[in-house]
Parts: structure tokens; sequence; C-alpha cells
């Protein structure tokens, strides 16, 4: 609790039941919050969350400022292309991240990615912030509901993430809380194992911000706990400022403009016009269980407007009765790896019955 703003707080993190090691990163010094989801594996996850975080720590305004919070995050997405270029972590990590500034009943928000940011107000949950993955681009087009959403194959594919564009911008917001209220910032561990409903019940049935964050992973780590989880909760017990909601601060038609700019690119791989998009699905791999045989693919999961964004490579029959826990588990969610070695070195691990 701070004597300023008479708020309280918590951040945890924890690693879930399937990972083995936290590529997520957590950052309480208040005013300011955040929670950051590294992408890119083999540990360059960890150090692209880690580097994200204390650049936005370094640079983050002391007070909420949505436009000088946005500045900071694109600080630190420069600070994780730097770190890989000169060799620190690995080229092409990644991470999302979620801001928050909270002073009072004033807060703003910046976010990257599909880490998320809510408003609970009495009995209401109310999301801030608007993915950037795949899966929301298409519930916003109305191909897609949220209950498919879930079990799309390409749910964990985002399409703006620190380390991958030197122009990535933030998305941000404006909150005009209310004493009671409760902010919530969280990875994608926790909302892909629960739903809004259930995060909110257990955010009403637990008062006691700590007690609240750990029930959280409690229940996503019951439900599967296939991804890290992070949870940073903010309860807002300042004076009321200037009323009720909140207002993106930038243009929609901004997100409308990322979003078909990816479709863009993805049928100009499918033409072979985008030379740029087709060299990154081709840098990239998949693997998947067809049976009793674990199929190496060269490219990205799915499809796009009917055009396959992969090629199969190799497979290999393998013992399924002989699979690890861990590894029947990871057969359950989507099996990527940042290049086409990694892909088939991991299958060729696997306990076989014939030669691929």
């Amino acid at each position: 609790m701070t004597r300023r703003t008479r708020q309280t707080w918590v951040a945890l993190t924890d690693v879930g039941r399937v990972r083995s090691h936290n590529e997520d990163a957590v950052l309480a010094d208040p005013p300011l919050f955040a929670v950051a989801d590294g992408l890119g594996g083999h540990e360059a996850g960890e150090i692209a969350s880690q580097i994200a975080i204390e650049t936005l720590r370094d640079h983050a305004p002391r007070k909420p400022d949505a436009n000088a919070l946005g500045r900071a995050v694109r600080a630190a997405n420069r600070e994780v292309i730097r770190a890989a270029q000169e060799g620190v972590g690995r080229s092409g990590m990644g991470t999302t991240i979620t801001a928050a500034i909270v002073d009072g009943t004033d807060v703003v928000v910046a976010q990257v990615g599909d880490s998320r940011a809510y408003l609970m107000r009495g009995g209401a949950l109310t999301r801030i912030t608007e993915d950037h993955s795949m899966v929301a681009d298409l519930i916003r087009s109305g191909q897609l509901t949220e209950a498919e959403s879930r079990v799309h194959p390409n749910r964990s594919v985002i399409t703006r993430a620190l380390g991958t564009d030197p122009n990535m911008y933030a998305d941000t917001f404006e909150v005009d809380a209310e004493p009671g209220d409760r902010i919530l910032l969280c990875s994608d561990g926790l909302t892909g194992m629960l739903t809004d409903d259930a995060i909110l019940g257990l955010l009403q049935r637990h008062r006691d911000p700590a007690i609240a964050a750990r029930a959280l992973i409690d229940a996503a780590n019951e439900a599967g706990g296939v991804d890290n989880i992070s949870v940073v909760i903010v309860d807002i017990e300042g004076p009321s400022a200037r009323g009720k909601g909140f207002r993106s601060r930038e243009m929609r038609l901004r997100g409308w403009i990322a979003a078909m700019g990816w479709l863009l690119v993805a049928a100009l791989v499918a033409c072979a016009i985008g030379a740029a998009a087709w060299f990154y699905a081709r840098s990239r791999a998949f693997v998947v269980l067809e049976g009793d045989r674990a199929v190496v693919y060269q490219g990205v999961p799915g499809e796009l407007a009917g055009i396959s964004l992969s090629w199969r490579d190799i497979s290999s029959e393998i013992d399924t009765s002989a699979l690890t826990p861990a590894q029947q588990a990871a057969f359950n969610g989507d099996l990527l790896f940042d290049d086409l070695k990694s892909a088939r070195e991991y299958v060729r691990s696997l306990p076989t019955t014939a030669a691929p």
C-alpha cells in the first residue's frame, strides 16, 4: 500500500505445469505495473521480457501520461531489437508487454501483444486492451467466435510484439477509475486457461489482492497450466477524479491498418509477391502428431484465405506409449520452433519404432 494513492497491489508469476522455465516477467514499482510474456524459446524469451521490463522501468513516467508510457514501450522495443543484434539472447526473440500507471483513480495503460489489462467494477469485468493476435483479428471481423478462438490451432500466433519491428507502436488507453475498482494485468497463460467469467468470479470472491492472484494462478494450473502464468492486481482506493469508463488513445483505424497489413502479407506470401513475408514463414517450423507419426512442417500452422503457410518436411513413426507426460502434454498444444533444424532435432529425439 502507498500513502499517496492508498492503493493495494500484488504481482505474481508462475512457471505453470508444462513449461520447464518461465519466460514471463512482472513489474510492480508503484505507480508503474507491467506484465511481459517472452517469445522465442531456448531461454531467449525470458531475456526479451526482462530487457523490456527493465527498459520500461527506466523510461516510464511517474505520473499517468499515456503518450509518455507509449514512448517508454517503444524504447523497450528498440532495446530488445538492439540486444538481439548484439548477440544477447537470440535473433528473432520478442515479448508482449502490458503496462499501467496507477495514481489514485487516474490510470493509463500501454499494450503490445496478447497480454491483457482488465477493469473490474462491481459485478462486471471489462477488457481495457484488445489482443494483437490472429484469432482476435478473426473475432473482430466476425469470422470466429470467442469460444471457437479458445481451441483454434493459431490461437498462439500474435500479430504485434516487441523485438519484431523497429516501427512498432503501442496501443494506449486512459481509464477513469473509481474507489473499489480493481485493475488486472495478466499474460495469456491465465486467459488461455480461464474464461473472463471465471476470472471475474475469483476476483470477486477474494478481496485481498494477494489471495486473489494466487487463486487465479492455482485455477489456471488446475485447468492445465500449459503456459507460464503472470498476474498483477491493483486495487483502487483513492478519490474519484473524472468519472467512469475508459477510452482508447489510439485511433481504431491504426489497429485495423495493422490487422489488414498482416493479412495482406500472408496473401502475398502465397502469391510469392511479398518476399519478406515468404522468408519469415520459411524460417519457422512446427511439429504435429498424425496418428503414430510425428510430422515436421516448415512454416506456420493454419491457412489464410485458403492458402497454406506450411510445407511438409519429414516424419517419424514414434512409440507414443513411450512419450513422457511432458511430451504428451506438448502435443496437445502448438509445438512451434524458431527454425527447421530445431524441429527436426526434436522429432529425432522422440522414441521411435521406425526410421524417418
